[in-house]
């Protein structure tokens, strides 16, 4: 009987090794990154905040008209209103208390060239149900709600950034997968109300075995067993609509992929595959946008810092701040001014809401770079 004994508890040490060693295998074991900064162009104590919260804040989105919105991010499982919009200093749920609330996990929203705030929410890592929202930002009605499929939005999916065209008809989704190992784009297409996935698990979009290491700490838990090995994240659309940049989240190369390339549901994996071409290395980054010379602005979650990248391939940091504690989201708004989603990400993945308080306050800044953008992207 006691060998038995003996014989189960081996069986269940050398399981128990075995998804050690696994989990070690697939988020664990990076190593660092180069840096890629340069001097700044622009000095500490530049960024000014827009606005300030007691709770994490996801991303932010500035219509034309300079109107600020923006989520409670995920991670911090936040209760109650999930969007708002800051209005004369203060925090006002989007677009009622009761229709902010419904919302499950909103995290990405863009405001569109007709006046729509979209809003893209996750469903809590595809477990709920993940659904794209848009309101007209005249009446702050629903225009369209589209639920997507398990097909396109599994288990383990985490949508979360997004870009739309111009004339409002092409939505580009970053699913970056993190769970299931699965990170992709997704390409909507509003008229059709018709959703598919493409480049799943291509080694653009999958992260590589990079350690994030925030000023905050570096990201690794459980004793490095776990790190933050995050796939496809931040995508811009270029000025004339006709490529995506994206880039996964841990990865050294920015990538872009012709838009009619996208749009067409019947081009094979392999074919799409080789629509995509490598652009030029960047820091590990979150949110990406871009100017109307052509210019990609990408976030350093490493280093405090925003970095463009200019249509010579020339890369440089724009501005580098010590306040911020993760550089994620960027929005264009009007008058020239980027607005930055600080989400703190250090201060907010598995702690509980008591820690989320300690560290608050939160912040959306923003800084004039010197170029202007389309104003919700």
């Amino acid at each position: 009987m006691l060998s038995w004994l003996f014989w189960i508890l081996g069986v269940l040490v050398a399981a128990v090794a075995a998804l050690a060693g696994l989990a070690y295998f697939l988020f664990g074991g990076g190593l660092p990154y180069g840096d890629l900064s340069t001097e700044p162009v622009f000095p500490q104590g530049t960024l000014e905040v827009v606005v300030t919260s007691d709770r994490p804040i996801g991303n932010a989105a500035v219509s034309a008209d300079g109107r600020v919105f923006y989520t409670i991010h995920p991670e911090s499982r936040p209760v109650g209103p999930k969007l708002y919009e800051w209005r004369d200093g203060a925090a006002i749920p989007y677009p009622s208390e009761a229709q902010a609330t419904a919302l499950e996990t909103p995290l990405g929203l863009v405001v569109d060239t007709q006046n729509r705030l979209w809003v893209i929410d996750p469903g809590n890592h595809g477990m709920g149900a993940p659904r794209l929202i848009a309101y007209d930002l005249s009446d702050g009605s629903v225009v369209h709600d589209y639920a997507f499929d398990p097909s396109i939005a599994p288990r383990g999916s985490f949508l979360q950034d997004l870009q739309i065209s111009a004339d409002g008809r092409w939505i580009y989704i970053a699913d970056v997968g993190y769970w299931m190992r699965r990170p992709a784009l997704i390409v909507y297409d509003v008229e059709a109300e018709r959703a598919w996935r493409v480049l799943n698990r291509h080694s653009t979009v999958m992260p590589r075995a990079y350690l994030i290491r925030n000023q905050i700490k570096d990201m690794a838990f459980f004793g490095g067993f776990l790190e933050m090995r995050t796939g496809v994240d931040g995508i811009a659309l270029s000025p004339d609509d006709q490529f995506l940049y994206f880039g996964a989240m841990n990865h050294g190369v920015l990538h872009k992929v012709p838009t009619v390339a996208l749009q067409n549901p019947q081009l094979s994996a392999i074919a799409l595959a080789a629509e995509v071409t490598a652009v030029a290395a960047k820091p590990l980054s979150d949110g990406f946008s871009m100017d109307v010379d052509g210019t990609v602005y990408m976030t350093d979650i490493e280093h405090q810092a925003i970095l463009s990248l200019d249509i010579e391939g020339v890369l440089r940091t724009v501005i580098k701040d010590t306040r911020i504690r993760w550089a994620d989201g960027l929005s264009f708004g009007p008058d020239g001014w980027l607005y930055l989603a600080d989400s703190a990400i250090p201060h907010v993945v598995l702690q509980d809401a008591a820690y989320h308080a300690q560290h608050a306050p939160y912040y959306v800044w923003r800084f004039r770079p010197g170029v202007v953008g389309r104003p919700g992207q």
